[in-house]
């Protein structure tokens, strides 16, 4: 049976999270007066996002709440015995700042509207409804969904197929009537590949060089570099593509 609907991982998928933490982040340490403690901005930021991807693991596993992980994050990184109160508004001053490099990627408008009309659309994210509804909001794209689910709310996180099977139930469709695409290869493509979807890895930029798709029993995902690819993948309608750089 054809696919009949795109379920869409948010950032780093639709919108360029890595640089907007990253510009965020360089903008907050200074403004907080942290730059002297590290040899370089560089050094700091990769500090920060080994504390989150640390942290963000342990709320995927059900070890701590979405607000907690957020606090955990502040207060590793600062080496500091924070009160919620005080872990919670440094948070919200780095926010100020990272919201300020929000963007999308430049191949997700194109490919939204090449799509539009073949077939529908929905978000499935590891975050929180509170962030990527206003998120999906300020980019201008929320509307182009029938549904936004997360896992803060959902109870379950990718790569559990019962996340995956939850975005197929909003949308009324057996799994393999829906295509995921996402940037992770195992959170998103195997996870996918394994929930029964058609797997769809987008590895921008060569971000996993040297990395090879995840396989299981049901096969690979489809692997592509740019969201150009998708809608000849898909097998939509459209002139709209480009052919894989992956082969």
């Amino acid at each position: 049976m054809s696919i009949r609907a795109v379920v869409w991982d948010v950032d780093d998928t639709l919108f360029d999270y890595t640089r907007a933490d990253r510009a965020g982040m360089r903008l907050h340490l200074a403004a907080e007066g942290l730059l002297d403690a590290y040899d370089s901005v560089e050094q700091a930021i990769v500090r920060w996002r080994a504390i989150t991807d640390a942290q963000w693991a342990r709320f995927s596993a059900g070890e701590v709440t979405f607000q907690g992980q957020r606090r955990d994050r502040v207060r590793v990184f600062l080496g500091e015995e924070l009160t919620d109160a005080e872990a919670d508004a440094w948070f919200e001053r780095y926010i100020g700042h990272y919201e300020t490099a929000w963007a999308l990627f430049p191949d997700v408008l194109p490919v939204l509207d090449a799509l539009s009309a073949s077939h529908r659309h929905a978000v499935l994210s590891n975050s929180s409804i509170h962030v990527q509804d206003r998120k999906l909001r300020v980019l201008g794209v929320y509307d182009r969904f029938e549904a936004v689910l997360c896992a803060a709310e959902l109870g379950v996180s990718k790569p559990e197929a019962g996340a995956f099977h939850a975005a197929c139930a909003a949308l009324e469709l057996a799994p393999h009537q829906v295509a995921y695409v996402g940037d992770h290869p195992e959170i998103d493509g195997r996870g996918a590949l394994d929930a029964g979807l058609l797997s769809v890895w987008i590895d921008r930029d060569g971000a996993y060089t040297g990395v090879d798709a995840p396989s299981s029993a049901g096969g690979s995902p489809h692997r592509i570099a740019s969201l150009a690819e998708l809608p000849a993948l898909l097998g939509a309608d459209t002139r709209f593509g480009a052919p894989s750089t992956f082969g």
